[in-house]
């Protein structure tokens, strides 16, 4: 959970982005091998399930498990922090209370 990219995937999926091109295309560039890597950590630490839609070849549509989802809790607060000390910073609706 320590590095930068697995908590923008959980702010994606918490946006409605559920596919692997859906993640890919996240302002922040993420590269495809490093989003290939946090889904399976994601998914292999309980925070994410994988279900394919499409046979050949294989593709997920993922989605935040129960623990995945307490996650928005915790970017909520990281996120009104930044409101109540950094100038400037915005928070956007889904994390919003």
């Amino acid at each position: 959970m320590g590095d930068k990219w697995t908590l923008l995937v959980v702010r994606d999926l918490l946006r409605g982005r559920h596919t692997f091109k859906e993640l890919l295309a996240a302002d922040e560039g993420i590269p495809t091998n490093i989003l290939a890597d946090r889904l399976k950590k994601m998914a292999a630490a309980g925070l994410i399930k994988g279900t394919p839609y499409q046979d050949k070849p294989v593709r997920y549509r993922y989605e935040l498990t129960a623990r995945g989802r307490d996650l928005r809790e915790v970017l909520a607060a990281v996120a009104l922090w930044g409101k109540k000390h950094i100038a400037g910073t915005r928070v956007a609706p889904e994390f919003r209370r």
